[in-house]
Protein backbone atom coordinates (compact mmCIF):
# COMPACT_ATOMS: atom_id res chain seq x y z
CA UNK A 1 0.00 0.00 0.00
CA UNK A 2 2.96 2.57 0.82
CA UNK A 3 4.69 1.62 -2.44
CA UNK A 4 1.18 2.48 -4.45
CA UNK A 5 0.74 5.51 -1.96
CA UNK A 6 4.56 6.70 -3.24
CA UNK A 7 3.54 5.97 -6.86
CA UNK A 8 0.92 7.93 -7.27
CA UNK A 9 2.85 11.09 -5.84
CA UNK A 10 4.96 10.69 -7.72
CA UNK A 11 3.05 11.28 -10.45
CA UNK A 12 3.33 14.40 -12.35
CA UNK A 13 -0.35 15.34 -12.70
CA UNK A 14 -0.85 14.72 -8.98
CA UNK A 15 1.86 16.47 -7.68
CA UNK A 16 1.15 19.68 -9.79
CA UNK A 17 -2.63 19.68 -7.87
CA UNK A 18 -2.46 22.34 -4.89
CA UNK A 19 -4.71 22.62 -2.30
CA UNK A 20 -5.00 26.12 -2.14
CA UNK A 21 -5.10 26.48 -5.99
CA UNK A 22 -7.88 23.88 -5.80
CA UNK A 23 -9.87 25.09 -3.46
CA UNK A 24 -9.85 28.74 -5.19
CA UNK A 25 -10.94 27.43 -8.13
CA UNK A 26 -13.63 24.98 -6.52
CA UNK A 27 -16.28 27.96 -6.83
CA UNK A 28 -15.87 28.10 -10.45
CA UNK A 29 -16.93 24.15 -11.03
CA UNK A 30 -19.53 24.76 -8.82
CA UNK A 31 -20.63 27.31 -10.69
CA UNK A 32 -20.35 25.14 -13.87
CA UNK A 33 -21.96 21.73 -12.42
CA UNK A 34 -24.78 24.09 -10.95
CA UNK A 35 -25.90 26.40 -13.89
CA UNK A 36 -24.23 23.57 -17.17
CA UNK A 37 -24.08 20.25 -15.77
CA UNK A 38 -27.69 19.91 -13.83
CA UNK A 39 -29.95 21.44 -16.31
CA UNK A 40 -28.40 19.40 -19.16
CA UNK A 41 -29.30 16.48 -16.86
CA UNK A 42 -32.45 17.45 -15.96
CA UNK A 43 -33.36 18.22 -19.42
CA UNK A 44 -32.13 14.60 -20.48
CA UNK A 45 -34.57 12.75 -17.87
CA UNK A 46 -37.78 15.97 -18.68
CA UNK A 47 -37.46 15.57 -22.68
CA UNK A 48 -38.14 11.13 -22.14
CA UNK A 49 -40.88 11.12 -19.48
CA UNK A 50 -44.53 12.34 -20.07
CA UNK A 51 -46.79 14.62 -18.18
CA UNK A 52 -47.22 11.79 -15.30
CA UNK A 53 -43.62 10.88 -15.45
CA UNK A 54 -43.64 7.41 -17.19
CA UNK A 55 -40.90 7.00 -19.95
CA UNK A 56 -41.92 7.94 -23.37
CA UNK A 57 -40.16 8.71 -26.96
CA UNK A 58 -43.66 10.71 -27.93
CA UNK A 59 -41.82 13.83 -27.47
CA UNK A 60 -39.50 13.57 -30.05
CA UNK A 61 -42.09 12.42 -32.56
CA UNK A 62 -43.80 15.47 -31.31
CA UNK A 63 -40.97 18.08 -33.14
CA UNK A 64 -42.07 16.50 -36.30
CA UNK A 65 -44.39 19.35 -37.28
CA UNK A 66 -44.32 22.27 -40.20
CA UNK A 67 -44.22 24.43 -37.07
CA UNK A 68 -40.81 23.14 -35.23
CA UNK A 69 -39.05 22.80 -39.79
CA UNK A 70 -39.90 26.09 -39.67
CA UNK A 71 -38.38 27.44 -36.87
CA UNK A 72 -35.21 25.53 -37.07
CA UNK A 73 -34.89 26.08 -40.63
CA UNK A 74 -35.46 30.29 -39.84
CA UNK A 75 -33.17 29.96 -36.93
CA UNK A 76 -30.46 28.11 -39.15
CA UNK A 77 -31.10 30.61 -42.11
CA UNK A 78 -30.35 33.90 -39.80
CA UNK A 79 -27.78 31.91 -37.91
CA UNK A 80 -25.49 30.95 -41.44
CA UNK A 81 -26.71 34.66 -43.06
CA UNK A 82 -25.07 36.74 -39.94
CA UNK A 83 -22.12 34.35 -39.75
CA UNK A 84 -21.11 34.29 -43.08
CA UNK A 85 -21.65 38.16 -43.37
CA UNK A 86 -20.09 39.03 -39.74
CA UNK A 87 -16.88 36.65 -40.91
CA UNK A 88 -16.49 38.60 -44.08
CA UNK A 89 -17.06 42.00 -42.62
CA UNK A 90 -14.98 40.78 -39.50
CA UNK A 91 -12.43 39.83 -41.86
CA UNK A 92 -12.76 43.30 -43.98
CA UNK A 93 -12.17 45.26 -41.20
CA UNK A 94 -9.34 42.94 -39.51
CA UNK A 95 -7.27 43.68 -42.43
CA UNK A 96 -7.63 47.55 -42.31
CA UNK A 97 -7.13 47.78 -38.98
CA UNK A 98 -4.11 45.39 -38.91
CA UNK A 99 -2.43 45.85 -41.97
CA UNK A 100 -3.65 49.23 -43.51
CA UNK A 101 -3.71 51.22 -40.71
CA UNK A 102 -0.44 52.75 -38.97
CA UNK A 103 -2.12 55.15 -36.48
CA UNK A 104 -1.93 52.85 -33.14
CA UNK A 105 -4.75 55.36 -31.46
CA UNK A 106 -7.35 54.51 -33.77
CA UNK A 107 -6.84 51.23 -33.74
CA UNK A 108 -7.13 51.02 -30.14
CA UNK A 109 -9.96 53.10 -30.64
CA UNK A 110 -11.52 50.49 -33.08
CA UNK A 111 -10.84 47.66 -30.88
CA UNK A 112 -12.16 49.23 -27.84
CA UNK A 113 -15.37 49.79 -29.65
CA UNK A 114 -15.61 45.94 -30.77
CA UNK A 115 -14.98 44.84 -27.15
CA UNK A 116 -18.11 46.65 -26.48
CA UNK A 117 -20.20 46.12 -29.03
CA UNK A 118 -19.54 42.35 -28.85
CA UNK A 119 -21.09 42.22 -25.40
CA UNK A 120 -24.07 44.95 -26.46
CA UNK A 121 -27.02 42.85 -27.09
CA UNK A 122 -30.51 41.54 -26.06
CA UNK A 123 -33.14 44.28 -25.24
CA UNK A 124 -30.56 46.85 -24.78
CA UNK A 125 -29.55 45.93 -28.25
CA UNK A 126 -33.11 45.75 -29.48
CA UNK A 127 -34.51 49.10 -27.84
CA UNK A 128 -31.34 50.96 -29.62
CA UNK A 129 -32.05 49.76 -33.13
CA UNK A 130 -36.19 50.40 -32.53
CA UNK A 131 -35.29 53.98 -31.57
CA UNK A 132 -32.57 53.93 -34.43
CA UNK A 133 -34.86 52.43 -37.88
CA UNK A 134 -38.11 51.89 -36.16
CA UNK A 135 -40.93 53.26 -38.01
CA UNK A 136 -40.43 56.62 -35.99
CA UNK A 137 -36.90 56.09 -35.29
CA UNK A 138 -34.33 58.44 -35.98
CA UNK A 139 -32.45 57.24 -38.83
CA UNK A 140 -36.14 56.62 -39.99
CA UNK A 141 -37.74 59.79 -39.51
CA UNK A 142 -34.16 61.71 -41.09
CA UNK A 143 -34.26 59.75 -44.65
CA UNK A 144 -38.13 60.48 -45.17
CA UNK A 145 -38.10 64.24 -43.82
CA UNK A 146 -35.09 65.65 -45.51
CA UNK A 147 -34.09 63.25 -48.24
CA UNK A 148 -37.61 62.00 -48.88
CA UNK A 149 -36.79 58.11 -48.52
CA UNK A 150 -39.39 55.69 -47.06
CA UNK A 151 -37.09 52.68 -46.22
CA UNK A 152 -40.56 50.78 -44.90
CA UNK A 153 -42.21 51.80 -47.90
CA UNK A 154 -39.37 50.44 -50.16
CA UNK A 155 -40.42 47.09 -47.84
CA UNK A 156 -37.60 47.18 -44.97
CA UNK A 157 -39.25 46.53 -41.83
CA UNK A 158 -37.09 45.79 -38.71
CA UNK A 159 -39.14 43.34 -36.99
CA UNK A 160 -38.75 40.48 -39.68
CA UNK A 161 -36.08 38.45 -40.48
CA UNK A 162 -33.92 40.89 -42.69
CA UNK A 163 -34.29 43.73 -39.52
CA UNK A 164 -33.55 40.88 -36.97
CA UNK A 165 -30.48 39.96 -39.27
CA UNK A 166 -29.49 43.32 -39.76
CA UNK A 167 -29.32 43.86 -35.38
CA UNK A 168 -27.32 40.61 -35.33
CA UNK A 169 -24.51 41.82 -37.39
CA UNK A 170 -24.52 45.16 -34.73
CA UNK A 171 -22.59 42.15 -32.59
CA UNK A 172 -21.25 39.56 -34.86
CA UNK A 173 -18.72 41.60 -36.80
CA UNK A 174 -17.03 42.87 -33.87
CA UNK A 175 -16.89 39.09 -32.24
CA UNK A 176 -15.48 38.16 -36.10
CA UNK A 177 -12.83 40.98 -35.12
CA UNK A 178 -11.67 39.93 -32.11
CA UNK A 179 -11.55 36.06 -33.21
CA UNK A 180 -9.35 36.65 -36.60
CA UNK A 181 -7.50 40.28 -35.64
CA UNK A 182 -4.63 37.88 -33.68
CA UNK A 183 -4.31 36.24 -36.46
CA UNK A 184 -3.79 39.11 -38.71
CA UNK A 185 -1.33 40.56 -36.33
CA UNK A 186 0.45 37.58 -35.68
CA UNK A 187 1.48 36.89 -39.85
CA UNK A 188 4.76 36.72 -40.46
CA UNK A 189 6.33 39.87 -42.85
CA UNK A 190 9.02 37.90 -43.57
CA UNK A 191 6.99 35.57 -45.44
CA UNK A 192 5.15 38.47 -47.11
CA UNK A 193 8.82 39.34 -47.98
CA UNK A 194 9.59 36.50 -49.66
CA UNK A 195 6.85 36.11 -51.64
CA UNK A 196 7.64 39.56 -52.86
CA UNK A 197 11.40 38.26 -54.17
CA UNK A 198 10.16 35.44 -55.54
CA UNK A 199 7.45 38.23 -57.39
CA UNK A 200 4.53 37.29 -56.36
CA UNK A 201 1.67 39.76 -56.34
CA UNK A 202 -0.38 40.90 -54.20
CA UNK A 203 -3.32 39.25 -55.12
CA UNK A 204 -0.97 35.92 -55.20
CA UNK A 205 0.21 36.26 -51.70
CA UNK A 206 -3.30 36.33 -50.53
CA UNK A 207 -4.26 33.54 -52.37
CA UNK A 208 -1.64 30.95 -52.01
CA UNK A 209 -0.29 32.01 -48.66
CA UNK A 210 -2.10 34.26 -46.16
CA UNK A 211 -5.30 32.81 -46.82
CA UNK A 212 -4.88 29.31 -46.35
CA UNK A 213 -2.81 30.66 -42.99
CA UNK A 214 -6.06 32.41 -41.82
CA UNK A 215 -8.30 29.99 -43.25
CA UNK A 216 -8.69 27.96 -39.74
CA UNK A 217 -9.19 30.65 -38.44
CA UNK A 218 -12.00 31.99 -40.58
CA UNK A 219 -13.77 28.87 -40.45
CA UNK A 220 -13.64 28.60 -36.90
CA UNK A 221 -15.12 32.28 -36.88
CA UNK A 222 -17.79 30.84 -39.13
CA UNK A 223 -18.47 28.30 -36.26
CA UNK A 224 -18.57 30.22 -33.34
CA UNK A 225 -20.86 33.14 -35.04
CA UNK A 226 -23.32 30.49 -35.92
CA UNK A 227 -23.78 28.76 -32.33
CA UNK A 228 -23.90 32.55 -30.89
CA UNK A 229 -26.72 33.66 -33.20
CA UNK A 230 -28.23 30.20 -32.73
CA UNK A 231 -28.92 30.22 -29.45
CA UNK A 232 -29.91 34.15 -29.53
CA UNK A 233 -33.74 35.48 -27.76
CA UNK A 234 -33.83 38.14 -25.92
CA UNK A 235 -33.07 40.05 -29.06
CA UNK A 236 -34.84 38.72 -31.43
CA UNK A 237 -38.26 38.55 -28.68
CA UNK A 238 -37.81 42.07 -28.00
CA UNK A 239 -37.45 43.66 -31.16
CA UNK A 240 -39.65 40.55 -33.44
CA UNK A 241 -41.84 39.26 -30.54
CA UNK A 242 -43.14 36.13 -32.59
CA UNK A 243 -43.08 37.79 -36.09
CA UNK A 244 -40.01 35.48 -36.77
CA UNK A 245 -40.65 32.03 -35.72
CA UNK A 246 -37.17 31.18 -34.64
CA UNK A 247 -36.47 27.87 -32.23
CA UNK A 248 -35.39 29.70 -29.23
CA UNK A 249 -38.72 31.95 -29.25
CA UNK A 250 -40.84 28.46 -29.83
CA UNK A 251 -38.49 26.94 -26.98
CA UNK A 252 -39.49 29.55 -24.88
CA UNK A 253 -43.25 29.65 -25.61
CA UNK A 254 -43.55 26.02 -24.57
CA UNK A 255 -41.26 26.36 -21.33
CA UNK A 256 -43.66 29.95 -19.94
CA UNK A 257 -46.45 30.36 -22.27
CA UNK A 258 -49.65 29.85 -21.02
CA UNK A 259 -51.28 28.33 -24.20
CA UNK A 260 -48.07 26.14 -25.93
CA UNK A 261 -46.87 25.61 -22.51
CA UNK A 262 -45.15 21.63 -23.17
CA UNK A 263 -42.44 21.40 -20.86
CA UNK A 264 -41.69 18.03 -22.04
CA UNK A 265 -41.58 19.15 -25.65
CA UNK A 266 -39.27 22.19 -24.73
CA UNK A 267 -36.69 20.14 -23.11
CA UNK A 268 -36.68 18.30 -26.78
CA UNK A 269 -35.98 21.54 -28.40
CA UNK A 270 -33.61 22.42 -26.15
CA UNK A 271 -31.73 19.35 -26.31
CA UNK A 272 -31.70 19.65 -29.92
CA UNK A 273 -30.29 23.34 -29.87
CA UNK A 274 -27.20 22.32 -27.00
CA UNK A 275 -26.49 19.50 -29.76
CA UNK A 276 -26.07 21.97 -32.31
CA UNK A 277 -24.44 24.58 -30.57
CA UNK A 278 -21.91 21.69 -28.74
CA UNK A 279 -21.45 21.00 -32.66
CA UNK A 280 -20.60 24.18 -33.83
CA UNK A 281 -18.48 25.44 -30.39
CA UNK A 282 -16.48 22.10 -30.74
CA UNK A 283 -15.55 23.05 -34.72
CA UNK A 284 -13.95 26.16 -33.69
CA UNK A 285 -12.37 24.72 -30.76
CA UNK A 286 -10.70 22.54 -33.19
CA UNK A 287 -10.00 24.75 -35.65
CA UNK A 288 -8.87 27.41 -33.10
CA UNK A 289 -5.89 24.85 -32.17
CA UNK A 290 -4.93 24.12 -36.21
CA UNK A 291 -4.79 27.82 -36.35
CA UNK A 292 -2.67 28.26 -33.50
CA UNK A 293 -0.13 25.49 -34.64
CA UNK A 294 -0.19 26.76 -38.30
CA UNK A 295 0.98 30.99 -36.47
CA UNK A 296 3.73 29.25 -34.46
Amino acid sequence: MSGIRAGLASTPYLNSIDGPALLATAPFFIFAIVMMVMPTVALLVTAFVDKQGALTLANFVAIATPEVADAFMASAKISGATAVLGTLFGLILALTVGRGMASQKVKAAVMTFCGVASHFSGIPLAFAFIATLGRLGLVTIVLRNTFGIDIYAAGFDLASFSGLALTYLFFQVPIALTIIMPAIERLSTQTREAAEILGATTTQYWRFVGLPILWPTILGSLALLFANAFGGIATAYALTGTAVNVIPILLYAQIRGDVLHNEQLGAVLALLMVLVMTVAISLYLMLRVHAERWLK
